[in-house]
């Protein structure tokens, strides 16, 4: 398996726009892994479309206007040209699929977090072991139709937080997701930024189309799927998250997400066993 460092070259080399010179198919994968340490790319943008995927292991991106945490059993979605940027940390392990534009065009057009399928998960495992210039008549330009097929058809998940680019909006996000569980009032962190109650609201229904307290939640939501992707304990993450109790932040995630947080990693990780 490749180190994540060859993936980011690949990225870089798909950007400059050299990508289909050197691999002339139209999807290929990549596998990644990343054992200490950790990467942080600039914003960038590639003209094949890309999926990751991970195994395990934590990666966030910001794109279109929006941050995305993928966690196990979901991939992120980014169509060709999207500039976007990503975070991840060791240890990582997962696969990175490129496709050409034209490969697949009933794809989706915006950024996505997308469940993945058991059948879609081992495509993508045996088409990274196959060779980056494989038989465009043979089996493996097969594997890669039924694998665009199982592409259309994922489901997409709610791991999107609208992000602001309001210069005093941006503030407000930096503090409030450095200390998430701050409880002060909307009028508080208004005056915190230099705006009014008023102005702060109706900035962030303009900016991101959610109230303060939606925005915040949703906040919230990913903070705990990263919490939790990391081996966190509920009770940690409802404290973490200034929960008066873990009943409190459960009843709030399953509302969110239609499943408890222990119930909803557990069967992501089993999926992987």
């Amino acid at each position: 398996m490749a180190s994540f460092e060859s993936l980011a070259s690949r990225f870089a080399l798909a950007a400059r726009g050299r990508w289909k010179t050197a691999v002339p198919r139209p999807v290929n994968a990549i596998g990644l892994n990343m054992a200490s340490g950790g990467l942080e790319s600039e914003p960038h943008a590639h003209r094949e479309s890309q999926l990751v995927y991970l195994v395990r292991g934590e990666m966030i991106c910001e794109a279109s206007s929006a941050l995305w945490i993928v966690p196990p059993r979901s991939a992120l979605w980014i169509p060709a040209s999207v500039t976007h940027r990503i975070r991840a940390r060791a240890p990582l392990e997962g696969y990175g699929v490129f496709v050409e534009p034209d490969a697949a065009p009933g794809l989706p057009r915006d950024c996505c977090a997308v469940s993945v399928t058991p059948l879609f998960r081992e495509l993508l495992l045996r088409l990274a072991t196959r060779p980056a210039l494989y038989d465009l008549e043979g089996p493996d330009a097969r594997l890669v139709s039924v694998l665009l097929d199982e592409l259309a058809t994922v489901s997409i998940e709610k791991h999107r937080l609208p992000m602001p680019t309001d210069p005093r909006l941006r503030r407000l996000v930096d503090a409030m997701t450095a200390d998430p569980a701050i409880g002060v009032t909307t009028r508080t962190w208004a005056k915190r930024i230099g705006v009014s109650e008023r102005t702060l609201n109706r900035l962030l229904v303009e900016e991101t189309g959610l109230s303060f307290g939606r925005w915040r939640q949703q906040l919230h939501i990913i903070l705990a799927i990263q919490k939790l992707s990391r081996g966190a304990a509920v009770q940690s993450v409802a404290v973490d998250l200034g929960y008066e109790s873990a009943s409190s932040f459960v009843t709030m995630f399953r509302k969110a997400l239609g499943t408890p947080p222990a119930r909803y990693m557990a069967g992501r990780l089993a999926a992987l066993a």
